[in-house]
């Protein structure tokens, strides 16, 4: 088990031997859960899906697509 101390900021260290195992550098994100007294850290995957549609697509395409998105997301299905 580790110990950290928090700071006047309410700011932990991640120990480095920590940092190294789970591949954490400078910039990534990570989420923080609760579960009953715990805090849970997990490394997020800083990269978007991608999906093989087997052609290429153009830009009114994906205009219509992020429309359709915006769409469902201020409106709802």
């Amino acid at each position: 088990m580790r110990r950290v101390k928090v700071s006047r900021s309410f700011q932990i260290t991640i120990p480095a031997d920590v940092r190294k195992l789970i591949g954490i550098n400078i910039g990534d994100i990570l989420s923080v859960n609760v579960v009953g007294n715990k805090i849970i850290l997990e490394k997020v995957g800083d990269r978007l899906p991608s999906f093989k549609i087997g052609r290429k697509i153009g830009e009114r395409e994906i205009r219509e697509a992020l429309l359709k998105g915006m769409r469902r997301s201020l409106i709802g299905d």
